[in-house]
């Protein structure tokens, strides 16, 4: 929490600087446009780059994977819009970074590799095969389309006592 207080102060003030200097170096109304224009271009490549990602993402699904690449890109073409329609030459670069599909790749290798590490078959709180829940083996059964299947090697309360009842 105070390193977005920080930013929220600092962001601000940068791009106050940064935006006099350019109007010191160039001219009020060149950096103005200059402004302005990075902004329509950085909309443009957002709208094209979200369609491109929103293509990918449809035939992923269609192919009947779970589309994790895609979502990331569409979260950090989205968060590219946000800093793409904050005024200011800093945000524009950082927005630019993430449009970018080179250095989005990198970005999205690093989110990748820090979200998706306990993500897999029987991870506890993950997908297994699609499912949500209980995994095959994390409570003595498996849940299939109709309720949870027991386990047929652990007795249930139902089952007559036998060999295997007596160690319940």
């Amino acid at each position: 929490m105070p390193l977005i207080a920080l930013l929220f102060l600092a962001v601000p003030i940068i791009e106050l600087l940064v935006i006099v200097s350019a109007a010191q170096a160039i001219g009020t109304p060149q950096t103005l446009v200059l402004l302005l224009v990075v902004s329509i271009i950085g909309a443009w490549l957002v709208k094209v780059e979200g369609l491109g990602v929103w293509r990918r993402f449809s035939t992923t699904l269609a192919r009947g994977e779970m589309p994790h690449r895609e979502i990331v890109d569409g979260v950090l073409i989205l968060a590219a819009g946000a800093f793409m329609l904050t005024p200011g030459f800093v945000t524009d670069a950082v927005g630019l970074l993430f449009l970018a599909p080179p250095s989005r790749a990198v970005i999205r290798a690093m989110v990748l590799k820090r979200v998706t590490p306990g993500v897999g078959v029987n991870a506890p709180y993950g997908f297994a095969g699609g499912a949500a829940g209980p995994t095959a083996g994390s409570a003595g059964g498996v849940w299939d389309t109709t309720g949870w299947e027991s386990d047929p090697d652990r007795p249930g309360p139902d089952d007559p006592p036998g060999p295997r009842g007596l160690d319940r």
